[in-house]
Order: C-alpha cells, then structure tokens, then sequence
C-alpha cells in the first residue's frame, strides 16, 4: 500500500502527461479530458490498496484509452468517428500498442496543454477552470469549492470551455512565433489569477484557500522547467514564493486577518524567502524587467525588512512608479500611493489615490476605500472611522470585513494606530 496522498502528487503530475498524449494522437479534446479524469479517478481508488503499476504514466495512458475508445463505440455516430480515428490510427494499433510506444506521445506535452487551455477564445475564468482540471489535475468538485460555487456551475463553465476549445479548430501544438509572445502572457496571467484566489480569496469565510496557491506554484515551477530562460516566468515564481512566505502569519488560529505589521514575520517561511531572493537576484541582472519581476522585487525588500519601520519605502515606491510606467493598473497605482504616504505622507498617498476616484473598476472596490482609510488614520482624520465602516460594507470576505470592522471600532475608541500596510 501507498499514502493516498502520495498517489494525488503523482496523478497530478501525470494528468497534464497523459492529456496531452492522448489529444496529440486522437484530438477532440473534450472527449480525452473526460476519459483522462475517469483514469485518474480509477487510480486514485486502486493505487493506494494495489500499489503503483510498473509504469504508473503508461498505465493511465491505457485506461484513459479503453475509456476513450468506449466512448466512441458507444455515441450515436459510431461508424463515422471510429472511422476517422481508425483511419489515422489502425485498431490494432490502438488495442495492443501501448501509447508511451509513440516517439510523439513519449514527451511531455504540459505546455502546449497550458498554451491551449489559455486560448485566447476563452474568458479568462474559463482558462482558470480549464487549466486547473487539465493541466492541475483537480477534479470539478475541488474547483467549485475552492472557487465557492456548486459543482453544476463549475462543471457547466468546464464543459463550455472545452466546447470553445473544439469549436475554434485549434490544433494541439504550440503556437506560432508570432502568436506566442501574447499567448505566454495569457498562461502567466492565468496562474498568477489562481495564486491571487488562492493567497486572498474574493468571497466566503475563509481569508486563504491554500489549495490554489499551492497549485499556482506547482504549475508555474513546472512552468519554469519548460522555459527556464525566461525571466518573466522566473520573475512570477519568485512572486509567488516571497508572497507565500507570509501565509503562516496571515491569519490567526480563527481565521482572522493579520496585516503585516502586526505579523510575527519569525513565523515567515524562510525557505520560501530564501528561495525567491535568490531567484530575483539571479533574473533581474539579465534582461528587459517586466511587471513580475518588479512585484517580485518589490515583495523581496518586504520579506527581508525584519520590521516594518526597516522596510526600505523609497525602493518600494521607485520601484511601484517603474511598474506603473510598465504596466499601468489601478491596483498598482493604490499601491504607490501607500508607498507614497510612507515616504511622503498620507497627503501624497491621499492625492494619488483621489486619482482612482473615478476608475470604473476601482470606484466602489472595498480595497480603494481601506487604503483611503488607513491613510486618513496614518494623518489623523476621524473621518477614517467612517471610511473603515465603508470599506467593510463592500468587503466580500468574512475576515476582511471583521478586519476592517475591527478597525473602525478601536478607532471609535481612545487613541488611534498605525498605518497598517495593505500588502500584508
């Protein structure tokens, strides 16, 4: 017998494998994902009890196959789509040939798989899901809790979003030169959406759903063994290790939030410190800086402050107007303006966030107005009582709005405190 949760590292490592071995060789991509989460789910009940096959990939593969193959039998159009599989690939072939025998289907296809389930036909949350069940190997009951919807509405956004893929024709390869540069900026943006759900979530009672980031780290390592020359994928994974870190002193035992300074940062994984310092130090030196090296760069002086009074803000601030230059975002530009008010004061923090003011995306968003109310604490202002009160009513997060409600209510008290960073 094995520890079960050694069969689920292995199977999500195999599953991106085998996806893509089955869909180089046989295409619709609908139908081989389905057959490829049925392998996985019959080794995750016999592995544990039986133990590992020989060849663990190559067994999947053939399950996955026989499913496959059953499922073509099966369908009403029988005869006309065994003929166009049998016609590229003789059934002898296909039932006493094991797949790892074909030169193509022995390589590891994870990242075309990653470039396909970010095609640019679908929404970014359909390239969320997809990549997740694809390419993370999660189940669609996983995705819909660590996402907070029921599992129909994810299997839905799932099976939509394998629909759009087969629609749009797209073959199983990886794009051209010219489109490649914009599709890897999908695939980045993508993981760096799932570490972000994952580190903070957007609803429920839960402040972290440690799953996602988990999982954004796993893929954008993998990620990095692909395309170890590229700095922009160096510069997400260091991203994600120096924001993780934290996590341990995020939260209290009950789930509430602690902002980063009030964290104890000996609770910090400093491993994950070390690790994403060194690989910001190495990438950085090397080439054109893009957006994920400088937020890499701006959580690696977080990390190795030992307080927050040693924080150095004059490098966060540089280094957050260089981001705004390279990618303008209104996140970015709130968190300038608290780099701002840490050099400057809460006036320049204050005059950069009235900027935002009129922002569609950011007017009515809880973050403008906490940050607006930590700065008019930081000066002073009873207003920012009221502000607090505000932000916690827009808050989508049970520990966020406590938080913020917290704040408020110390504020309506004797004596205000410090500015508490937004970044914790």
């Amino acid at each position: 017998m094995i520890a079960g949760r050694g069969v689920e590292d292995l199977l999500r490592e195999l599953a991106p494998q085998v996806l893509g071995a089955l869909v180089r060789r046989y295409g619709q991509f609908d139908a081989c994902e389905d057959a490829t989460q049925e392998a996985l789910l019959a080794a995750a009940t016999r592995w544990p009890a039986a133990g590992l096959p020989e060849n663990p990939r190559g067994w999947l593969v053939t399950v996955a196959t026989r499913r496959l193959l059953d499922e073509f039998r099966s369908a009403s159009s029988r005869r006309r789509r065994e003929a166009a599989i049998m016609a590229a690939t003789p059934q002898s072939a296909v039932l006493e040939t094991p797949l790892d025998a074909d030169p193509q289907a022995g390589g590891d296809e994870t990242l075309t798989l990653l470039f396909l389930c970010c095609h640019p036909a679908l929404s970014p949350p359909s390239q969320i899901a997809l990549t997740l069940r694809a390419v993370g190997g999660l189940t669609t009951a996983q995705i819909a809790a660590a996402f907070l919807v029921p599992e129909p509405t994810m299997a839905q956004r799932i099976s939509r979003a394998k629909q759009s893929i087969r629609a749009s024709g797209a073959p199983f390869a990886m794009p051209e030169a010219a489109d490649r540069a914009e599709r890897e900026h999908a695939v980045l943006h993508v993981l760096y959406l799932i570490f972000n759900e994952g580190y903070t979530a957007t609803t429920g009672a839960a402040l972290t759903a440690p799953r996602l980031s988990d999982e954004a780290i796993r893929l954008t390592r993998l990620l990095r063994r692909l395309l170890p020359d590229d700095a922009e994928v160096a510069g997400l994974l260091a991203l994600m290790l120096l924001t993780d870190a934290r996590r341990p002193a995020r939260s209290l035992p009950d789930g509430s939030l602690v902002p980063l300074e009030e964290q104890d940062r000996g609770k910090w994984d400093r491993a994950c410190v070390a690790e994403g310092v060194a690989l910001i130090s190495e990438t950085l030196p090397r080439g054109v800086v893009g957006p994920y090296q400088l937020q890499a760069a701006i959580a690696a002086i977080h990390d190795e402050a030992e307080t927050l009074d040693a924080t150095d803000w004059p490098q966060i601030l540089a280094l957050y107007e260089l981001l705004e230059r390279t990618a303008p975002n209104p996140m970015v530009t709130l968190n300038r303006a608290v780099a701002a008010a840490m050099v400057h004061g809460p006036a320049a923090g204050l005059d950069l966030l009235a900027t935002l003011e009129s922002d569609h995306r950011m007017a009515r968003h809880h973050r403008l107005l906490a940050a607006r109310a930590h700065l008019l604490e930081l000066a002073g202002d009873p207003s920012a009582e009221a502000v607090y009160r505000q932000a916690a009513l827009r808050a989508t997060t049970v520990p966020e709005q406590r938080y913020l409600t917290g704040r408020a209510t110390r504020l309506a008290g004797p004596g205000a405190t410090r500015y508490r960073d937004e970044e914790g």
